[in-house]
């Protein structure tokens, strides 16, 4: 991957790919809300039945959006869209092991490193360049998370933690080839991950595959709506936002993912959490408002770099 020379995004459409990020990570961030409602399946069956889902869900959205064309899309994606497919895959599976094999602090703290192995990337592939405002939004967004899971961290599993640090370092990965090729529908890398993760779940739970009617119904909402929605905003904000930047916003889930667990389900955070989470909201929330203030700027013909 080279750098790509390329005319700035217009500001109005950057705003909104930054509102199409926050919608994104707000929705995902009820996941962890849904998969603790679940009952009785395990992970294995989770991610088998999310992942029909959201082939399923893809799979519509195509067909809606190009009709009879749909299948030469999905194969237009070539070889980069089957990297960042394996790649989004894996940073699943790494996931799953990485929470099931240390700490809930350990693992959130090693994602919370994805927008920095973003920037890092982006630099040496892409060329791409953070403003003042993004770094120091990383920085106070990162030190947000830090708080959120001091009081957690410890040794834990170093097979859950090297996991935690694949995780981060795969989402990455799958970030760079998204916003390196933001000329192709992208999509359909949805369906390839999902394609993967299918076949490695049915291999590991083939013949363990019934669970209540009521959790396949959970995985399908986590699956064909949350996550579905989540990847799509993500894959069209790539288009215009620089890849540290699309994932900066991701750590919106980590704040949010607790509190709705409060609200619904009294699982009451800690006073840490509720600190840290809103450390995080504050940062993300001064950022999109300094694009505003750019965006009226660039509309009375001043452009200050924020």
């Amino acid at each position: 991957m080279t750098a790509i020379p390329e005319t700035p995004p217009q500001p109005t459409r950057r705003a909104w790919a930054m509102g199409l990020m926050i919608v994104s990570s707000v929705g995902i961030s009820f996941s962890g809300l849904v998969i603790r409602t679940i009952e009785e399946a395990d992970v294995w069956q989770i991610n088998l039945y999310r992942s029909i889902a959201l082939i399923t869900m893809v799979a519509l959205i195509m067909v809606l959006r190009h009709g009879g064309a749909a299948p030469d899309r999905i194969r237009g994606i070539g070889r980069p869209g089957l990297l960042a497919g394996l790649m989004l895959a894996c940073a699943g599976i790494c996931f799953l092991q990485s929470i099931t094999n240390t700490t809930v602090a350990n693992t959130l703290f090693m994602l919370s490193a994805i927008p920095f192995i973003t920037a890092l990337l982006a630099r040496f592939f892409l060329g791409e360049r953070l403003t003042r405002s993004t770094l120091l939004t990383m920085c106070a967004a990162a030190l947000g998370v830090a708080v959120m899971v001091s009081g957690g961290i410890g040794a834990g599993s170093l097979y859950g933690n090297l996991m935690g640090f694949l995780t981060a370092l795969c989402f990455s990965g799958y970030a760079i080839i998204v916003r390196s090729h933001r000329g192709i529908e992208m999509l359909p890398v949805l369906i390839v991950s999902g394609s993967f993760i299918i076949i490695i779940s049915l291999a590991l739970r083939w013949g363990d595959l019934a669970i209540p009617l009521r959790d396949i119904l959970l995985c399908f909402l986590l699956g064909g709506i949350l996550s579905g929605l989540a990847n799509a905003l993500f894959i069209a904000a790539s288009k215009q936002l620089m890849a540290a930047e699309l994932t900066l916003f991701m750590l919106l889930e980590f704040a949010l993912g607790p509190v709705w667990v409060w609200l619904i389900i009294a699982e009451v955070p800690t006073p840490v959490t509720i600190v840290g989470g809103a450390i995080v909201i504050g940062s993300v929330a001064v950022r999109a408002g300094l694009e505003l203030a750019r965006n009226r700027a660039r509309l009375r013909g001043n452009s200050p770099r924020l």
